[in-house]
């Protein structure tokens, strides 16, 4: 495991949004996405990617499609089985056509921008609270509230002495944008500073509070750490789940050069029943078609 740089010594009168933003100077991962100059839609492919999928998966499939289809304009003119092929291994491939649906939405309503403000970004297919919030802060350099599941986490332990988040909630955003420092461009700063300091040291279970720039103003430390006391967390397998006879599927598909008969499909997995759930799942999903003389293939 990689030791983090130590927290900042800082006065402890600075505001916990400061010091965050003063740690994160030092403490940031290397991510592509993060480098100056990167524009909104090179953000919103990434933050697409990412979700429920690793950095370390998503950075070389996230090199490969930007220099793909650099701009929305471009990726709108690739077929869906195109992008299905790009999406590769990286998992719940429905985010690859919503993310082709977006880039033809762009390039159709937006003159193949971007958009900053929230509302149109949440207009576009695929596009939830987060993401939009997302796009338009590190993107756009916009001031907004980002919270995902580490930044609630955070916000769970540092304001509310709680080890554990609770489900997603409306008062979240206010919670983050409290502790935003004043500053224009710190608050755009601290939105992802927030978001790192829960993914590399507020982490889920056992939290790495030696390394926190603001364990000293920590509710749920100040509190003796109680446990969590909220309901089982319940962990998602993966072997046996339909996910994984979907993506097996798709892999026969991938591969094929031509539509495949249902036989082909067959020693993908043993258990008929499943396999033609998925396999259905998959062409109401559009992922999947099937052609006039019952072959099956990605989509056109």
């Amino acid at each position: 495991m990689s030791t983090l740089p130590a927290p900042p010594t800082g006065s402890s009168g600075d505001p916990v949004g400061e010091v965050i933003v003063d740690w994160y100077a030092g403490a940031a991962r290397d991510l592509p996405w993060r480098a100056p100059g990167t524009d909104p839609w090179a953000v919103l492919v990434s933050e697409v990617m990412l979700q429920q999928t690793p950095v370390a998966r998503v950075e070389p499939v996230w090199r490969e499609w930007l220099a793909r289809w650099p701009t929305p304009a471009a990726m709108a003119q690739a077929s869906p089985a195109e992008v299905i092929r790009a999406w590769g291994k990286l998992g719940y491939p429905r985010r690859a056509l919503r993310l082709r649906e977006a880039a033809v939405a762009v390039t159709e309503r937006h003159g193949g921008l971007v958009p900053a403000e929230v509302e149109e970004l949440e207009a576009l297919p695929g596009v939830g609270t987060y993401t939009a919030r997302a796009v338009s802060c590190f993107g756009h350099h916009r001031r907004q509230p980002v919270v995902d599941t580490n930044v609630r986490r955070v916000v769970a332990r540092l304001v509310h002495a709680q080890a554990e988040a609770a489900p997603a909630r409306a008062a979240d955003l206010t919670d983050i944008a409290a502790l935003a420092p004043e500053d224009h461009d710190r608050a755009v700063r601290f939105s992802v500073a927030v978001m790192e300091l829960g993914a590399l040291v507020c982490v889920a279970g056992t939290p790495r509070c030696p390394a926190c720039p603001v364990r000293d103003r920590c509710a749920w430390r100040l509190a003796g750490s109680p446990a969590y006391d909220g309901p089982p967390r319940r962990v998602q397998g993966f072997a046996g789940t339909d996910r994984q006879v979907r993506g097996r599927l798709l892999d026969v598909l991938r591969a094929a050069s031509e539509p495949v008969p249902a036989e082909a499909l067959t020693p993908v997995w043993d258990d008929a029943v499943q396999r033609s759930r998925c396999l259905d799942s998959l062409l109401v999903d559009g992922l999947v078609a099937q052609t006039e003389d019952g072959r099956f293939t990605l989509p056109d």
